[in-house]
């Protein structure tokens, strides 16, 4: 089978991930499959969708609809976008660029990661797509601050700065495949960055307050930040109304509800349930995203109707990329796409910004 060809069979976005498995080294496997400790949160993400039912709509009045909308000065034709995630070198020799190329075959804006395997300059000139750019925040500061001036210069339309991962959650799964990434200045993103702090101190000393976590990213550094870029500011990573409150205070432009794919803090719950108490104490000042756990175009309605002005897709993305290249990436988000629309016909949803409650079962 020619590298770029979607298999047989493969007509569903989870029918991607035991193909890439396949595919994939044990350790690159390792590492995007796998989530933190007993994986917990990375199950609930999936089986919070499958509770949520919804009602259909007999003779729906839907002509002249669509799935377009507006997002921090940008225009999309759909509310379903890429994930950051890290080294799609794992999964195809261009890496990001090959997932930037099936990102703008399906019409999908993306978010590029810090830890990308493509620099966000080579990034941002090959663009055809709305583009953001996902922002850690270094022990350096001054690093952390170029990165964003960096992203700004090259057009990117937003700032996505992660706040869920001050420390790498306990992956087993990542550990058992024998996965060792790079240190943080290999990354094509960070070359020249100084590391001198290390996430475990000394044998003897405490293993997370030895000097780490005095280096660790605050509030204060979204102030920083807000101060030295006009990009909008999209804080990820938020699960609580109390945070939320807290991030616009700060200065933040827009929430992603995320608990980061499960990778970090086991036993949180699933993003699409915490969505709702964000989403309700956000109100209508910023926009409220989400992600985790999104694999059929019903959980992007579901997420809609929750609270969500739209949808990031991390995994799935990685299979695709894995399993057909560019082609593969646009394949799953057209899916996605696809059985949105489906379930918009079926709910009596002409317009995305239909889609509310009313769309859930309740007992009549």
């Amino acid at each position: 089978m020619a590298r770029f060809e979607i298999p047989e069979g493969v007509v569903a976005v989870e029918d991607y991930e035991p193909v890439a498995r396949e595919r994939l080294s044990r350790e690159a496997w390792g590492y995007y499959s796998g989530g933190a400790a007993d994986e917990t949160t990375l199950r609930w993400n999936r089986e919070a969708f499958a509770r949520l039912q919804l009602r259909s709509r007999a003779l729906p009045e839907i002509a002249g609809g669509g799935t377009q909308l507006r997002l921090f000065g940008q225009d999309f034709t759909h509310p379903i976008l890429v994930a950051p995630t890290a080294h799609h070198r794992l999964a195809d020799p261009a890496g990001e660029l090959a997932t930037l190329v099936g990102a703008g075959g399906a019409r999908a804006g993306m978010v590029l990661s810090t830890e990308a395997d493509v620099t966000l300059e080579e990034i941002a000139a090959a663009a055809r797509t709305p583009l953001w750019f996902q922002l850690y925040i270094q022990h350096d500061r001054g690093f952390t601050l170029d990165l964003a001036r960096r992203a700004e210069a090259a057009g990117y339309g937003a700032l996505v700065v992660t706040v869920d991962a001050p420390v790498f959650g306990m992956r087993n799964t990542e550990q058992r495949a024998g996965y060792k990434p790079p240190k943080l200045s290999e990354h094509a993103n960070l070359a020249g960055l100084h590391t001198s702090y290390f996430a475990y101190a000394e044998l003897g000393e405490s293993l997370m307050f030895g000097g780490f976590m005095d280096v660790a990213a605050r509030w204060a550094d979204i102030e920083r930040l807000r101060a030295v870029t006009k990009l909008p500011l999209i804080l990820k990573g938020i699960m609580c109304a109390a945070d939320a409150e807290r991030a616009i205070g700060a200065g933040a432009d827009g929430i992603i509800v995320s608990n980061h794919g499960g990778r970090v803090l086991d036993t949180l719950p699933a993003s699409i349930e915490a969505l709702p108490g964000v989403a309700k104490a956000v109100g209508s000042r910023v926009p409220v995203l989400m992600d985790g756990g999104i694999r059929r175009g019903t959980d992007v309605l579901k997420a809609l109707a929750l609270g969500a002005s739209a949808v990031l897709v991390g995994r799935p993305v990685l299979y695709g990329l894995a399993v057909a290249g560019p082609a593969g990436v646009a394949h799953v988000l057209h899916l996605l796409r696809c059985e949105l629309e489906i379930a918009m016909v079926m709910t009596g949803c002409s317009r995305l910004t239909d889609i509310g409650p009313q769309v859930f079962w309740e007992d009549q």
